[in-house]
């Protein structure tokens, strides 16, 4: 007989420490998936529980999310209320745990007890307790607990205190009853009795909630004769959604603020002195200064990404380097060799080298996100995108848009206008995501010199920072024009509570980084080590008897008397790439590109990249491997090296580089996100515009880059 299973939801505002709590009790046995039928991310962990008689319990712990109440308003919300308030779905929780932000109870306790009278079994677990007694705060856990009538656990969720009370509580017998914290059943008492009877729910609460969602419920969608006997009802019975929501909210704040807040908070000072968070805010979100302050702190870390992870590249090169070395001389030579060699090493090498700097990047962005910084950002942003045609949380969807447009887009789901989140979702691709930084590092270390300016300033850092911010105002811009011509009449609001600054939480950190070193690893290189085995053999093999003829051209006496063997065998090798199956593509399409600057090896490259925009350096790693017996170059020093045969120059001129860093930078070269934005707007128009408008931009943009610096 198997331990028990339980379903832990856990629910709570935003900025109240949830992710903080969800890792701590999860650690690294967590995975993000989508809920079911929806696009919003449901991110679950597991952890073993033991009640007070010694049995294991196996926990499902499901992190919601975040909410400020049950009224749902943004497709992040729909889930949360589906989950708690729809006894039939597949998740419903077995246990709720609130997590409150104790420095500001009243606001978290409204969500709260609004979920203590779905009659589910709760805890509370109040986090950051440590900024309470800051505050001069005492709060009356017992008096707490007898109010709401259910256990309450003071946590520390950064630094861990308190979670295995909390564990503890979880696995306790959580059944007891409790009585209603407000009489809901005398705001509409014909409707929640209909409802229960229709649905067959025991608490007034979920009924009345129902009443106000029914819509939402997957089981009136499936039983639409059913969902007629309600709506008729509730228009019978004159039920007016929001008013009643909002007399449900003056009650419930009423009774929290003169019966519950009242005794169980205490002011040990009377006199606060200024807290360090309003010191610094001053500064960080100010009109000006706060803007300069979010640019130096850019300005160093695209410092950090390439002076930091100069040597551990170099090492990675090195190890991949021995390693095809040892493989090319250890198995005997034929197709397998070649194929292990110059096709699967050589596309692995081109995406593992830069993980030093996908490394750092995200270090900082978890470190300014777990400090309370990123929130100050959005802040100081609100302003700015207005004047551009987008809403405040527009900054969320941009700012995430440098880790991944995928999950930023998916984002944008907060935003309630359909203007400002359709044109949010048109221009996120266009801030510089991770999958670009292989290509850039590639190209900047190539036509960019690696010297520093005034003695401190590293020039391709410089370079760097420069196209991210590129990405950043044209997005603007996009946003402006589209702004004219995207009508519609509701208009967004932007309403955020900023956290208190805190010091980063490191598990909080490493963990963010190996999760998402693993996505761009495992989900990226699988894509690209698939696409380095295919043009391995597209460049390998030609059509009929080419690769013959080449060989028998080189074997005439003109040539081996005037060529060393050396020469033979790189004259033999570049014409059979260019013969070969993925050299006759390139050539195809060569001179559509042929205007940036680009050659058909290139445009090999950009084909791949709509797989995944990676695969760029996996592609060229493999291309210029194929046929290739000295391992001992770099991808980076091959391309150096290459010489174009028509001007006889090197093909990667500084021209080319910039041309292929700005082509890069604008292009719509991800098939997953054009994917997510069908799935967001449940169209085909916007993609292919996207598709389209981003196409025609890095065309332009590339070609004049290229004649420019040509």
């Amino acid at each position: 007989m198997g331990n028990k299973k339980i379903k832990v939801a856990l629910v709570g505002n935003p900025n109240c420490g949830k992710t903080s709590l969800f890792n701590a009790l999860t650690g690294l046995n967590q995975k993000v998936a989508n809920f079911p039928g929806v696009t919003v991310d449901k991110k679950t962990g597991y952890c073993q529980l033991t009640d007070a008689y010694g049995n294991d319990i196996d926990a499902e712990i499901i992190d919601l999310p975040g909410t400020y109440s049950l009224y749902p308003k943004s497709m992040d919300e729909h889930v949360t209320f589906q989950l708690l308030c729809d006894p039939r779905n597949a998740l419903h929780p077995d246990i709720t745990v609130v997590i409150a932000d104790a420095s500001n109870l009243k606001r978290s306790l409204f969500l709260c007890t609004q979920i203590i009278d779905l009659k589910t079994p709760v805890v509370l677990a109040l986090n950051m307790m440590d900024l309470v007694e800051k505050k001069g705060l005492v709060i009356d856990i017992p008096m707490l607990e007898k109010k709401l009538g259910i256990k309450v656990i003071p946590i520390n969720a950064r630094q861990k205190v308190g979670i295995e009370e909390l564990k503890l509580a979880i696995a306790g017998d959580l059944t007891a009853p409790r009585a209603d914290f407000i009489n809901i059943r005398s705001f509409a008492p014909e409707v929640v009795d209909l409802i229960q009877k229709t649905t067959h729910v025991n608490s007034d609460y979920v009924a009345f909630q129902i009443a106000n969602n029914y819509e939402l419920i997957p089981f009136f969608k499936e039983n639409p004769h059913k969902k007629e006997i309600i709506k008729s009802f509730l228009e019978e019975h004159n039920f007016k959604s929001s008013n009643l929501q909002a007399a449900e909210t003056l009650e419930r704040y009423k009774i929290l603020t003169e019966k519950v807040i009242k005794d169980v908070v205490v002011q040990k000072d009377v006199i606060q002195k200024k807290q360090f968070t309003s010191k610094l805010d001053r500064i960080l979100t100010h009109k000006v200064f706060g803007y300069v302050f979010f640019l130096l702190i850019l300005f160093l870390i695209f410092q950090a990404v390439f002076a930091w992870s100069t040597l551990p590249m170099e090492w990675v090169q090195q190890g991949f380097q021995k390693l095809r070395e040892f493989t090319q001389n250890t198995l005997p030579p034929g197709f397998f060799n070649d194929l292990l060699v110059n096709g699967i090493f050589a596309g692995l090498s081109g995406i593992v080298v830069f993980i030093p700097q996908i490394a750092i990047l995200f270090t900082f962005i978890a470190i300014l996100e777990d400090t309370g910084y990123m929130a100050r950002v959005s802040f100081i942003m609100d302003k700015l995108l207005r004047k551009f045609g987008l809403n405040g949380k527009s900054i969320i969807p941009l700012v995430s848009g440098v880790a991944c447009a995928v999950p930023a887009i998916m984002s944008t789901r907060t935003i309630q206008s359909w203007k400002e989140r359709t044109i949010t979702i048109l221009v996120t691709p266009l801030m510089s995501c991770s999958a670009r930084i292989p290509v850039y590092t590639l190209l900047i270390s190539m036509v960019v010199p690696n010297r520093y300016v005034l003695n401190s300033i590293n020039l391709q850092g410089l370079v760097l920072m420069g196209l991210y911010l590129i990405g950043f105002f044209t997005a603007l811009f996009a946003a402006f024009l589209l702004s004219f011509v995207l009508k519609a009449k509701e208009r967004g609001y932007y309403i955020m509570e900023m956290p208190v600054y805190r010091m980063p939480r490191w598990s909080n950190i490493g963990i963010t980084i190996v999760e998402k070193v693993k996505i761009f690893l495992f989900d990226a290189g699988k894509i690209i080590i698939a696409i380095s085995i295919i043009l391995w053999a597209l460049a390998s093999f030609g059509p009929g008897d080419r690769f013959k003829n080449i060989e028998q051209k080189y074997s005439k006496t003109e040539y081996t008397s005037t060529l060393s063997s050396q020469e033979i065998k790189h004259h033999i090798q570049a014409e059979k790439i260019a013969a070969s199956y993925a050299g006759s593509f390139g050539r195809f399409i060569e001179p559509v590109i042929k205007p940036l600057g680009f050659d058909w090896k290139i445009g090999i490259a950009l084909i791949t990249s709509f797989a995944a925009r990676e695969a760029f350096v996996g592609t060229m790693a493999t291309i210029y491997s194929v046929g290739e017996e000295d391992s001992h170059q770099s991808i980076k020093e091959k391309m150096m090296a290459d010489i174009n045969p028509q001007t006889l120059k090197p093909t990667y001129s500084i021209a080319v580089g910039y041309s292929l860093m700005i082509f890069y930078a604008f292009a719509m070269q991800c098939m997953s996100t054009l994917a997510v934005v069908y799935r967001e707007t449940k169209s085909w128009k916007i993609p292919v515009f996207q598709f389209a408008y981003m196409g025609v931009l890095a065309y332009c943009a590339s070609f004049l880059v290229y004649h420019l610096f040509k």
